[in-house]
C-alpha cells in the first residue's frame, strides 16, 4: 500500500499570520490601525550602494594631513541671511505635542553643539527649543497650529510643509491623551480631544498660490529668512520643479522611510517612493532649471549612518535631515526600558505607538512622570556625539574617494548591488558600466 508522503504545513504568503491578525483586528474594532515610525517593509535603500574608493585612477586623501570640509550654506537664492551650518546633517521637524518639552530641549542642545539646525514641527515654537537651538527652522504647516508672525521672525528659516514622506497626501494626528493644557494652548485646541492636521494648506490650491504665500512670508520676515519647501517622495521631479518656480530657496525631499508620530499604517506602508528613488529625479529637475546647488536639496527618510549621508550627497543632495535616528540617539527604544515595553505589548526596537503618550523613555509623551526620565543635557550630549560620528564617517568616505569636501562626492563614486538600486540611483550595477534605463542602451 502506497504511503502518503509527509509534508510540512505551509503558511500562505498572501494571507500570512501578520495579515490574518490585522484582518481580525479590523473586524473586531472597525477602525484602521494608527501608529508612528516609518515604513517597515524592505525597500531598496542606501545599503544597496557601495563606494568605489580611490586607488590608481584617483588618489585618496590622507586623513591626518589633508582636510575634508563639511560646511553647507542653505538659502542662498533669495534670503539675505542664509543658514550656515558646520555639518550637512540637520534635525527634521518633530512637533511639541508629539515630543515632550525635554526632548525638544535635548534636540536643540545636541544640534547646537554639533553646529547644525533643528526644526519645530507642527504645533508652534517652544522656548525649550528656541532657547537651546542656535539655528531653528520654523515649520509652516496646513494646520497653522501655533503659527504667529512673531515666531516667524524669531526663526532662522521657514519650512513650508506641503508633504511628508510617511504620508504624502495625508495629515497628521495627535490623540487627546497628548493634548495637555500647554499643548492645547499653543495649538488653540480643546484640551484632551483628538485632533487631525489638515492634509493641504487652506489658502492655496497650487504653485501659483504658493508663490503668493511665499512672498507674504518674505515680506513678514523682511526677506531675511530662507524659505524651505518640504515635499513627500511621491513625484519628485515635478514637485521639485514647481516648488522652485514658486520661489523656494531650499527643497526638503522626504522619502517613504521617513517617520511620523502617528498616521494610518496603510499610508506609511503603501504611499510614496523609497528615498533612494527620489533623489536623482529631484536633482535632475534642479539641473534642468539651471539651479542645482543654487537651490539646495535636503534629503530625509531613513538616514542612519555616515555612509547614508555620504551616498545622499554623492547622488546630488546638499544636506540630509534626520528624525527617527535623532530620537534613538536621545534614548528612544532603549533596551533599559525593555520590561516596560513588554508591558505595553511590544519590545525594544519595535515600539511605535508614539501616539498613545506612554513612551517609557519620556521622549514621545506629555506624561510628567515619564518626561522626567529624560535628562535633556545628557540626551543632548548623546545626540551631539551621534552627529559627530555621522560627520566623521562621511568625511572618511569622501577622503577615500579623493575629495576634500563632502559636496565633491558624485555619482561616479558609486556602484549598485542590485538592479533596483542601480535603476533608482542611476549608477552602474557593480562590475558593469550599465544601469537599467541608461540612455543609449
Amino acid at each position: 500500500m502506497e504511503k502518503t508522503p509527509n509534508t510540512e504545513p505551509r503558511q500562505s504568503w498572501t494571507f500570512s499570520n501578520e495579515i490574518n491578525s490585522e484582518i481580525r483586528r479590523a473586524a473586531a474594532t472597525g477602525i484602521y490601525d494608527i501608529r508612528g515610525g516609518g515604513a517597515k517593509r524592505r525597500v531598496p535603500h542606501f545599503d544597496d550602494l557601495l563606494f568605489l574608493g580611490a586607488s590608481m585612477s584617483r588618489y585618496p586623501l590622507e586623513g591626518y594631513r589633508e582636510k575634508c570640509e563639511t560646511s553647507v550654506t542653505l538659502g542662498t537664492r533669495f534670503a539675505s541671511k542664509p543658514i550656515e551650518l558646520k555639518i550637512p546633517i540637520t534635525i527634521a521637524g518633530m512637533s511639541f505635542g508629539s515630543l515632550s518639552g525635554p526632548a525638544k530641549e535635548a534636540l536643540g542642545r545636541g544640534a547646537t553643539m554639533a553646529g547644525t539646525s533643528t526644526t519645530t514641527g507642527d504645533g508652534g515654537m517652544t522656548e525649550e527649543e528656541r532657547g537651546h537651538s542656535e539655528k531653528l527652522v520654523y515649520q509652516y504647516l496646513p494646520s497653522r497650529y501655533g503659527m504667529n508672525p512673531d515666531d516667524l521672525r524669531r526663526a532662522d528659516a521657514i519650512e513650508v510643509v506641503v508633504g511628508q514622506g510617511a504620508k504624502p497626501g495625508g495629515g497628521g494626528m495627535l490623540l487627546g491623551q497628548k493634548i495637555t493644557e500647554r499643548v492645547a494652548g499653543m495649538r488653540d485646541l480643546p484640551e484632551g480631544i483628538d485632533q487631525r492636521s489638515a492634509c493641504r494648506h487652506p489658502d492655496w490650491t497650487g504653485p501659483d498660490d504658493l508663490e503668493i504665500k511665499i512672498l507674504e512670508l518674505r515680506e513678514i520676515t523682511n526677506w531675511e529668512k530662507p524659505i524651505y519647501i518640504k515635499v513627500g517622495g511621491a513625484r519628485p521631479y515635478y514637485d521639485t520643479a514647481l516648488a522652485v518656480k514658486a520661489g523656494a530657496d531650499v527643497i526638503v525631499l522626504d522619502g517613504m522611510q521617513g517617520g511620523t508620530a502617528a498616521t494610518q499604517d496603510v499610508f506609511i506602508e503603501h504611499v510614496g517612493q523609497p528615498t533612494l528613488a527620489c533623489i536623482r529625479p529631484a536633482v535632475q529637475a534642479l539641473q534642468d532649471l539651471g539651479l542645482h546647488r543654487e537651490v539646495q536639496l535636503v534629503v530625509s527618510g531613513g538616514i542612519r549612518t555616515g555612509a547614508d549621508v555620504a551616498k545622499a550627497l554623492a547622488l546630488g543632495a546638499d544636506a540630509v535631515s534626520i528624525g527617527t535616528a535623532a530620537l534613538v540617539a536621545l534614548g528612544d527604544n532603549d533596551p533599559k526600558w525593555e520590561a516596560e515595553y513588554q508591558k505595553l505589548g511590544t519590545t525594544t526596537g519595535a515600539y511605535d505607538d508614539w501616539h498613545e503618550g506612554r513612551d517609557p523613555a519620556g521622549i514621545t509623551t506629555q506624561d510628567p512622570e515619564l518626561m522626567a526620565r529624560l535628562d535633556p543635557e545628557a540626551a543632548g550630549r548623546r545626540l551631539r556625539n551621534y552627529l559627530n560620528v555621522l560627520t566623521l564617517e562621511c568625511q572618511t568616505l569622501a577622503r577615500a574617494c579623493g575629495h576634500n569636501h563632502v559636496h565633491n562626492l558624485e555619482p561616479e563614486d558609486l556602484c549598485a548591488l542590485t538592479m533596483e538600486a542601480a535603476a533608482m540611483a542611476q549608477v552602474p550595477l557593480a562590475g558593469t558600466n550599465w544601469y537599467p534605463g541608461k540612455p543609449g542602451f
